[in-house]
């Protein structure tokens, strides 16, 4: 049985995904940069969870990303990006779990796309085409 670990198309399926997660995650987290994240606290107050957790989205939306892409911690990152994703829907889109768009379209399907993502690099970690491959959180 060939070992998956030594596997070409392994690496560059495992680079594909961290540059998906990590190009496209990031201009979320840029855009609440932009506009700002004062609106998280009532979704958070609504759970009664303190206000301070807001600033995780920036870890979840651009440094783990940013982390991911390089393949830094590819591991750990990916736990942030999944934690993030989760928190997501379950402060801003938890009523639209069971819902379908008017286009047919999931109507969560990007959070739980980048979670997906995220979940799967956890599991297989960032591949021989990464910034640090020698820790296990790798």
């Amino acid at each position: 049985m060939q070992n998956i670990f030594k596997n070409k198309s392994y690496d560059i399926g495992a680079l594909a995904l961290r540059i998906a997660v990590g190009v496209l995650l990031p201009f979320h987290g840029i855009a609440k940069l932009i506009k700002g994240i004062d609106w998280i606290d009532g979704l958070l107050a609504g759970l009664s969870l303190p206000a301070f957790i807001k600033y995780g989205v920036f870890i979840g939306e651009i440094i783990a990303p940013v982390s991911l892409l390089i393949g830094f911690r590819t591991r750990i990152a990916a736990l942030f990006v999944c934690f993030n994703m989760f928190m997501a829907v379950l402060l801003a889109h938890r009523n639209e779990i069971f819902t379908i768009k008017p286009s047919g379209a999931y109507s969560i399907e990007l959070d739980l796309l980048y979670f997906l993502s995220a979940l799967t690099l956890f599991f297989i970690g960032g591949g021989k085409f990464s910034v640090s491959t020698k820790n296990k959180w790798d």
